[in-house]
């Protein structure tokens, strides 16, 4: 193997070239050393994984942990663990291994099958038609965040796990100080334990009396049928399903709908044939890749990955943009191509981790592209694309804010 590629520490995590380009270093590291050692803001070593057929195998190899407890789980926050007593804290599901991670994930899984998110479907239309009838009705320009991007995915998420939407604000404001990569340890931590809080008091009214209009009651009623369940169990399960639950859909509905406004030959496809917005989503999520090294693991043993040696107890980032982008796997891949065909993506992840709530948010931007462009076909940015504010400092990409007009 050559010597390993050295990125500086105050470099990586790396920012995006461009709001729709992965930052440059991680095509140099695909090309010239596929697997390779970086630096990390906490000042250990991990191996960075870049090429799409590395990454699945990756995060297919149950020799590679996902417990977030372990001290060289690779960390990529200037302020180090967002828990300082990550040992002692209730494992969530994207922390747990085998065997105590398949029967968690099946615990739930029935909850977001295709046919029940199907189900959903009039429900999520109703949503977005209200928002849109209130973008119509208020002024221009309109802030699409706020307007529809946010308030879509957070009201789902809030109704599917009996969660009241009038706090939204509350785990809203808390998740921005979470995902942010430059928030203080004890900021993000404090943040991290005043949603728990409030998920905790919550779920101990529902056990007074679960009901099953709710995902949360219906995982008491059946935990306690089971003689499984647990109280800070279903916090934590709460927890991940609320914050993952419309931090990232919320922002892909704003930068897919940069891109498609960006890219008005692609646009022009979509409206002219609905058939094609669930392939124009899928390239969507392998386009812009939001959560980028949530697929990071730390070696179990001794093994090989990619004809390099990875010794046990050594970080691993499984670079999903990265992977992504390579063209081993996607032809032309830095073009946006609704008609490409992306299934094979890894923004939600491979393997047993691979993203739960995936079908509802497909669905969820699905219902949204084919409605706010058949509602407001002459929607436009209202703002220079330079000129709108990019989530480049956060763990989850998006935008802040986006200015639109009609």
């Amino acid at each position: 193997m050559t010597e390993a590629l050295q990125i500086r520490p105050e470099q990586f995590p790396l920012s995006r070239e461009c709001p729709f380009s992965p930052p440059k270093e991680y095509r140099e590291i695909r090309e010239q050393e596929p697997i390779a050692r970086v630096h990390l803001p906490d000042g250990k070593w991990a191996w960075a994984v870049t090429r799409h057929e590395d990454v699945r195998a990756m995060l297919s190899d149950p020799r590679f942990s996902s417990d977030r407890t372990n001290p060289n789980f690779p960390v990529m926050t200037t302020g180090g663990r967002i828990r300082p007593d990550d040992d002692k804290a209730e494992k969530s599901l994207i922390s747990m291994d085998t065997p105590e991670h398949g029967p968690a994930r099946r615990a739930v899984l029935g909850e977001f099958t295709v046919r029940r998110m199907e189900a959903l479907r009039p429900r999520i239309q109703e949503i977005v038609d209200e928002r849109i009838d209130a973008i119509l009705a208020g002024p221009k320009p309109a802030n699409l965040v706020e307007e529809l991007s946010l308030p879509v995915p957070s009201l789902v998420i809030c109704e599917l796990l009996g969660v009241p939407y009038s706090d939204h604000e509350f785990f809203q404001e808390h998740t921005a100080t979470m995902v942010n990569r430059l928030s203080a340890a004890e900021d993000r931590h404090a943040a991290l334990q005043a949603i728990e809080g409030y998920l905790s008091d919550l779920i101990a009214v529902k056990e007074k009396d679960p009901s099953e209009d709710d995902l949360l009651g219906r995982q008491i009623t059946k935990g306690r049928a089971e003689g499984t369940y647990r109280h800070e169990a279903l916090v934590a399960m709460a927890f991940l399903l609320l914050v993952a639950g419309h931090e990232t859909t919320a922002n892909m509905i704003s930068l897919g709908t940069v891109a498609l406004l960006e890219n008005p030959d692609q646009l022009a496809l979509v409206k002219a044939d609905p058939t094609k917005t669930l392939p124009a989503v899928e390239e969507l999520l392998r386009y812009f890749t939001i959560v980028d090294a949530v697929t990071a693991r730390v070696a179990t043993e001794d093994l090989e990955l990619g004809g390099v040696t990875i010794r046990a107890n050594e970080g691993v980032l499984g670079l999903s943009f990265a992977a992504n982008r390579d063209p081993e796997a996607f032809e032309n891949p830095d073009s946006l191509d609704v008609e490409r065909g992306a299934r094979h993506h890894v923004a939600f992840g491979f393997g047993a981790h691979q993203c739960l709530g995936q079908n509802l948010a497909r669905m969820e931007l699905q219902i949204v592209i084919d409605t706010l462009f058949r509602r407001i076909p002459d929607l436009a940015v209202a703002e220079p694309l330079e000129r709108l504010p990019f989530k480049d400092e956060a763990a989850i990409y998006g935008l802040y804010s986006l200015p639109v007009t009609w």
